[in-house]
């Protein structure tokens, strides 16, 4: 079967090891063009030494290219801010589709395990934010069963896993993390919070996933639970439960205040998570940069079959 070729803008970690995937790992997908801004960048580097065409001239340079014409979808690995540059070029082209590993969000807010139907046929799709990819798909499980007034995400990464596009980007993060809880997860009212852990050595991806829903059948929240765990594995094996799920009553009579929602009383779940990467070019402790390029990986497979 004849492959799809592809290109991706972004020539550091989270570029680089999408590209990595893709090579290694994709039956579907065939890597064109790898394009940064930096001719000194790792990646770039071991993008010429696979034998892989590159640019160091961003998106003018790759759609100067002659391998532009056959290019069908272009990941962006860049900044939210250097996403809005690079779409305007993209949205020239009918038949190019653009995946955004930005917290950028110009198109809709894309995981996998959700809602991908919703975005078969979306020029421009957004994958949210790491955090965004390792804790919705929770929020959703838990969405099936009980109606959720409210969810909060605490994601805590490496600090050496966040290079300077994840730290130029934290307000982004919180914000798309925010509303992608309300409109992909189901909750009436999402918050999200990153922290950047300084541990040595580097501790892996650890998510916290607290849902405040109406009353629901506790059981039955469980078991979509593990059963959302066990579809993000298919395509994160690292991705698991790193503790079983907890519930808290929150009685009438003892209702919590949420901002935007006010009093509030119902089943408290809580979800405890570790994402620990594949290693294909990051170290395995960055979970977060891997669950966002697999997520991509697998939105790309899946918009060509």
């Amino acid at each position: 079967m004849e492959k799809t070729k592809v290109a991706i803008i972004g020539s550091g970690n989270i570029g680089t090891d999408l590209m990595i995937k893709i090579i290694r790992t994709s039956n579907v997908l065939e890597m064109s063009v790898f394009v940064g801004i930096d001719p000194e960048s790792d990646g770039l580097a071991r993008a010429n030494r696979l034998g892989i065409k590159t640019s160091h001239k961003g998106i003018v340079g790759l759609v100067e290219m002659p391998e532009w014409e056959d290019i069908k979808i272009i990941f962006d690995a860049t900044s939210a801010k250097a996403h809005h540059y690079n779409y305007s070029f993209v949205q020239k082209y009918p038949d190019k589709r653009i995946i955004d590993l930005t917290p950028a969000a110009i198109g809709p807010y894309l995981v996998p395990t959700v809602n991908f139907e919703d975005s078969i046929d979306v020029k421009n799709v957004n994958m949210v934010t790491c955090g965004g990819q390792a804790t919705i798909p929770m929020v959703a499980a838990v969405s099936k069963i009980a109606k959720v007034h409210y969810g909060e995400i605490v994601a805590s990464i490496a600090s050496k896993s966040a290079g300077p596009g994840t730290r130029a980007n934290i307000d982004e993060f919180t914000e798309t993390t925010s509303l992608a809880i309300e409109k992909v997860g189901g909750a009436d009212k999402g918050k999200a919070i990153i922290v950047l852990n300084p541990a040595e050595p580097p501790m892996v991806m650890r998510d916290t996933v607290f849902t405040l829903s109406e009353q629901g059948d506790r059981e039955a929240i469980r078991a979509s639970i593990h059963a959302m765990e066990k579809e993000v594995q298919k395509y994160v094996p690292g991705y698991t439960l790193h503790q079983e799920v907890q519930f808290d009553d929150i009685p009438e009579d003892k209702p919590v205040f949420i901002e935007g929602l006010g009093w509030r009383h119902g089943l408290k779940t809580t979800i405890l998570l570790q994402v620990r990467g594949a290693g294909h070019y990051l170290p395995e402790y960055a979970g977060n940069l891997d669950i966002m390029t697999s997520a991509a990986l697998i939105t790309g497979e899946k918009l060509v079959s």
